[in-house]
């Protein structure tokens, strides 16, 4: 049952109703979670910004699509989950592909060292330490794709959290985390 409502598209105004545009011309519709950020045009903005800047990171979308659902699974959040899970279907990625990156690896050692990077992120709290740090660039990634993996990590944190708090519907193929 949802604890915060979500915002209805054809009845939303001012800058809401511009940013639930701007996203259905995108996706072709508003997601239950975007209309739940509603809540905030504010919040809603700062999530749309920072996908839309962060899908011109290093990683492409089917890596950026990996890392959100090894946040999903380290969080439990099976919103996050059904729909990262829903996106990485479209693009072409297997149902047992899906469920590793859920759990955080990947059969490819720097997506694999991505993954557990973002893990650690989570799992530690930001706190990631030296063996983590040492463990993300024996797998491949440099400094710029770290703080890549941190930023991506907390983006997707950011629709977990909310997902948690407001009790979301699952407008995707249930997914569970």
């Amino acid at each position: 049952m949802s604890r915060i409502p979500a915002i209805d598209p054809t009845t939303a105004t001012g800058a809401t109703a511009e940013l639930f545009e701007t996203a259905r011309r995108k996706m072709g519709a508003v997601p239950n979670v975007l209309r739940v950020l509603g809540n905030s045009p504010a919040a809603l903005q700062a999530y749309l910004t920072l996908s839309e800047v962060l899908a011109g990171s290093r990683f492409d979308a089917r890596e950026r699509e990996a890392i959100a659902l090894a946040v999903a699974g380290a969080n439990a959040c099976d919103y996050c989950a059904s729909a990262h899970g829903f996106i990485a279907k479209n693009l072409r990625v297997g149902d047992e592909e899906i469920r590793r990156h859920l759990e955080g690896h990947s059969d490819d050692p720097r997506l694999d060292a991505a993954l557990q990077f973002a893990r650690a992120v989570v799992d530690k709290k930001g706190w990631a330490d030296d063996g983590d740090l040492a463990a993300a660039r024996d797998g491949g990634l440099d400094d710029q794709q770290i703080v890549e993996v941190v930023a991506l990590t907390v983006a997707n944190i950011l629709t977990n959290y909310t997902n948690h708090i407001a009790g979301t519907e699952i407008d995707f193929p249930l997914l569970s985390a």
